[in-house]
């Protein structure tokens, strides 16, 4: 009869062998798809229109942003998962961070409408700036990926005097998330099926990542969804006039 420890090391040796399996998938697609296209231009160069050879360096060009999206989200994984990550917390502005993120993503999205709503005076945050930049980012970023073209993405900011706290919102018009599904959406490699995330090519890190890295900051993040579109919410505490300027390692 198997003991704890040995079903215990089972199960972690299953897990690092799923996380393999998947890993490789998600490397061998775009790898094969740049290979494809690189061998095509490299043998029929001549007999390709201009046109053809265009289209085929933009999925090259595509499949290449994939790549190393995929392998920056895996080095944070790694990072996140061991012991030697350094945060640096500091008074942040909020409004200053969802203004970079908003301007970042909007280049890549050309016919999505963004609105940034905030309450005036808005407090600074405690955070690591660059690990706030990242969330936001990621969750502008899926808010515009899985919503239809010609659609709004609205992102809110506004403090809670009650609680001495601040909440970003990103809200999509995308065809929202099944209540059985919301709970899958923060797991490592997950994604929802759906005629639409089919059509939309990701890694299912980007909220895994979202969730641990506002946790580890000491933040909450929660999801409102709907037919209509979905709202995720990221609320921390709002930063002390004693934490202006201070900055706190954390391994």
């Amino acid at each position: 009869m198997q003991n704890i420890g040995e079903e215990n090391i089972n199960e972690l040796e299953k897990a690092q062998m799923d996380f393999i399996s998947t890993v490789s998938h998600e490397l061998r697609t775009p790898l094969t798809s740049i290979r494809g296209f690189a061998d095509t231009l490299l043998t029929s160069y001549d007999r390709l229109t201009p046109e053809q050879r265009e289209k085929f360096l933009l999925i090259i060009k595509d499949q290449s942003n994939r790549l190393i999206n995929l392998v920056e989200n895996l080095l944070t994984v790694s990072k996140m998962q061991s012991d030697k990550e350094l945060m640096v917390y500091k008074a942040t502005d909020a409004l200053q961070a969802a203004e970079y993120a908003v301007q970042i993503i909007k280049n890549q999205y050309k016919t999505h409408k963004y609105i940034l709503n905030y309450d005036k005076n808005l407090p600074k945050i405690l955070v690591d700036s660059d690990k706030l930049q990242q969330i936001l980012i990621n969750l502008i970023d899926n808010a515009s990926k899985y919503s239809p073209e010609n659609t709004t993405v609205t992102v809110n900011i506004c403090q809670n005097y009650n609680e001495n706290t601040l909440t970003i919102s990103v809200k999509d018009e995308g065809i929202g998330i099944n209540s059985e599904d919301i709970g899958k959406i923060f797991n490592k490699f997950s994604r929802i099926d759906s005629p639409l995330t089919r059509k939309i090519q990701g890694n299912g890190l980007g909220l895994y990542i979202t969730k641990t890295l506002t946790e580890k900051m000491g933040g909450k993040i929660s999801v409102d969804s709907s037919p209509k579109g979905s709202e995720f919410k990221i609320t921390f505490k709002a930063a002390t006039p004693e934490d202006n300027g201070l900055k706190k390692i954390k391994e």
